[in-house]
Protein backbone atom coordinates (compact mmCIF):
# COMPACT_ATOMS: atom_id res chain seq x y z
CA UNK A 1 0.00 0.00 0.00
CA UNK A 2 1.62 3.45 -0.70
CA UNK A 3 1.79 6.25 1.47
CA UNK A 4 0.58 10.05 0.88
CA UNK A 5 3.08 11.01 3.79
CA UNK A 6 5.58 13.50 2.10
CA UNK A 7 9.26 12.86 2.62
CA UNK A 8 11.48 15.57 3.30
CA UNK A 9 14.74 15.45 2.05
CA UNK A 10 17.64 17.19 1.19
CA UNK A 11 18.54 17.62 -2.65
CA UNK A 12 21.71 15.37 -2.30
CA UNK A 13 19.24 12.59 -1.14
CA UNK A 14 17.15 12.90 -3.86
CA UNK A 15 20.00 12.87 -6.55
CA UNK A 16 21.31 9.54 -4.53
CA UNK A 17 17.77 7.72 -5.04
CA UNK A 18 17.44 8.83 -8.91
CA UNK A 19 20.69 7.45 -9.87
CA UNK A 20 20.23 4.16 -7.59
CA UNK A 21 16.56 4.19 -9.96
CA UNK A 22 18.58 4.59 -13.10
CA UNK A 23 21.11 2.33 -12.49
CA UNK A 24 17.88 -0.44 -11.83
CA UNK A 25 16.42 0.31 -14.89
CA UNK A 26 19.67 -0.07 -16.46
CA UNK A 27 19.94 -3.40 -15.15
CA UNK A 28 16.71 -4.83 -16.08
CA UNK A 29 17.79 -5.43 -19.50
CA UNK A 30 20.50 -7.86 -18.48
CA UNK A 31 18.42 -9.45 -16.42
CA UNK A 32 15.51 -10.48 -19.23
CA UNK A 33 18.99 -11.40 -21.32
CA UNK A 34 19.72 -14.09 -18.26
CA UNK A 35 16.40 -15.34 -18.17
CA UNK A 36 16.15 -15.81 -21.71
CA UNK A 37 19.70 -17.75 -21.76
CA UNK A 38 18.66 -19.85 -19.09
CA UNK A 39 15.12 -20.71 -20.63
CA UNK A 40 17.18 -22.07 -23.31
CA UNK A 41 18.59 -24.69 -21.62
CA UNK A 42 15.93 -26.32 -21.25
CA UNK A 43 14.04 -27.97 -18.30
CA UNK A 44 13.27 -25.22 -15.56
CA UNK A 45 12.05 -27.49 -12.68
CA UNK A 46 15.90 -27.72 -12.05
CA UNK A 47 17.38 -24.44 -13.46
CA UNK A 48 19.29 -22.97 -11.32
CA UNK A 49 20.24 -20.02 -13.53
CA UNK A 50 16.54 -19.44 -14.85
CA UNK A 51 15.19 -19.54 -10.92
CA UNK A 52 18.24 -17.18 -9.84
CA UNK A 53 17.57 -14.52 -12.42
CA UNK A 54 13.75 -14.90 -11.90
CA UNK A 55 14.68 -13.94 -8.31
CA UNK A 56 16.71 -10.70 -9.13
CA UNK A 57 14.40 -9.73 -11.68
CA UNK A 58 11.66 -9.84 -8.44
CA UNK A 59 14.36 -7.96 -6.76
CA UNK A 60 15.03 -4.96 -9.10
CA UNK A 61 10.78 -4.34 -9.61
CA UNK A 62 10.53 -3.88 -6.38
CA UNK A 63 13.37 -1.54 -5.63
CA UNK A 64 12.30 0.67 -8.31
CA UNK A 65 8.60 0.67 -7.07
CA UNK A 66 9.85 1.38 -3.44
CA UNK A 67 11.80 3.67 -5.33
CA UNK A 68 9.54 5.60 -7.18
CA UNK A 69 7.51 5.86 -4.74
CA UNK A 70 9.85 7.50 -2.24
CA UNK A 71 10.60 9.87 -5.40
CA UNK A 72 7.29 10.92 -5.86
CA UNK A 73 6.46 11.54 -2.30
CA UNK A 74 10.14 13.58 -2.10
CA UNK A 75 9.69 16.91 -0.74
CA UNK A 76 12.94 18.67 -1.27
CA UNK A 77 14.30 21.20 1.12
CA UNK A 78 17.46 23.37 0.71
CA UNK A 79 18.50 24.35 4.48
CA UNK A 80 19.92 27.71 3.25
CA UNK A 81 16.62 28.42 2.64
CA UNK A 82 15.27 28.17 6.32
CA UNK A 83 15.90 29.98 9.51
CA UNK A 84 14.40 30.51 13.22
CA UNK A 85 15.07 29.80 16.28
CA UNK A 86 13.93 26.06 16.20
CA UNK A 87 15.74 23.08 15.38
CA UNK A 88 13.68 21.93 12.30
CA UNK A 89 14.10 19.51 9.00
CA UNK A 90 17.21 20.38 7.94
CA UNK A 91 19.38 22.56 10.25
CA UNK A 92 22.08 21.84 11.54
CA UNK A 93 23.08 21.58 15.54
CA UNK A 94 26.09 21.89 17.66
CA UNK A 95 25.66 19.74 20.69
CA UNK A 96 27.49 19.39 24.19
CA UNK A 97 27.35 16.10 25.47
CA UNK A 98 28.13 15.34 29.02
CA UNK A 99 31.14 15.32 29.23
CA UNK A 100 30.83 19.05 27.25
CA UNK A 101 32.59 17.75 24.10
CA UNK A 102 31.07 19.19 21.10
CA UNK A 103 28.67 16.98 18.50
CA UNK A 104 27.67 18.37 15.10
CA UNK A 105 24.78 17.01 13.33
CA UNK A 106 22.18 17.98 10.35
CA UNK A 107 18.53 16.32 10.68
CA UNK A 108 17.43 14.78 7.62
CA UNK A 109 15.50 12.13 5.88
CA UNK A 110 15.75 8.52 6.88
CA UNK A 111 16.94 7.92 3.37
CA UNK A 112 19.88 9.85 4.12
CA UNK A 113 20.54 9.46 7.11
CA UNK A 114 24.63 8.44 8.45
CA UNK A 115 25.92 9.25 11.94
CA UNK A 116 29.14 8.66 10.97
CA UNK A 117 28.75 11.86 8.55
CA UNK A 118 27.06 13.55 10.86
CA UNK A 119 23.52 13.15 9.54
CA UNK A 120 21.04 11.94 11.77
CA UNK A 121 16.84 11.37 10.41
CA UNK A 122 14.29 13.34 12.08
CA UNK A 123 12.99 9.95 12.85
CA UNK A 124 15.60 8.81 15.07
CA UNK A 125 15.15 9.01 18.80
CA UNK A 126 18.07 11.96 19.03
CA UNK A 127 16.03 13.32 15.85
CA UNK A 128 12.53 13.07 17.56
CA UNK A 129 14.34 14.99 21.29
CA UNK A 130 15.53 17.40 18.89
CA UNK A 131 12.78 18.51 16.60
CA UNK A 132 11.55 21.75 18.08
CA UNK A 133 14.34 22.90 20.76
CA UNK A 134 16.36 25.92 21.20
CA UNK A 135 19.71 27.00 21.68
CA UNK A 136 20.65 26.00 25.15
CA UNK A 137 18.03 24.00 25.79
CA UNK A 138 18.81 20.46 27.75
CA UNK A 139 18.09 17.13 25.58
CA UNK A 140 17.81 13.82 27.32
CA UNK A 141 17.59 10.65 24.69
CA UNK A 142 17.28 6.89 25.70
CA UNK A 143 19.40 4.86 23.37
CA UNK A 144 20.33 1.26 23.57
CA UNK A 145 23.46 2.09 25.67
CA UNK A 146 21.27 4.40 27.82
CA UNK A 147 20.30 7.78 28.64
CA UNK A 148 22.62 10.48 27.01
CA UNK A 149 22.29 14.26 27.85
CA UNK A 150 22.89 17.33 25.66
CA UNK A 151 23.04 20.87 25.37
CA UNK A 152 22.13 22.37 22.67
CA UNK A 153 24.87 24.90 22.20
CA UNK A 154 24.46 25.80 18.27
CA UNK A 155 21.97 26.03 15.34
CA UNK A 156 22.55 26.41 11.64
CA UNK A 157 20.92 26.77 8.54
CA UNK A 158 23.64 25.85 5.76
Amino acid sequence: MASVEKLPMLAEGYEKLTAELRALREERPRIVEAIEEARAHGDLSENAEYHAAKERQGQVEASIADLEDKMSRAQIIDPSTLSGERIIFGATVTLLDEDDKPVKYQIVGPYEADARLGRISYASPLGKALIGRRVEDEIEVTVPSGDKFYLVKKLEFI
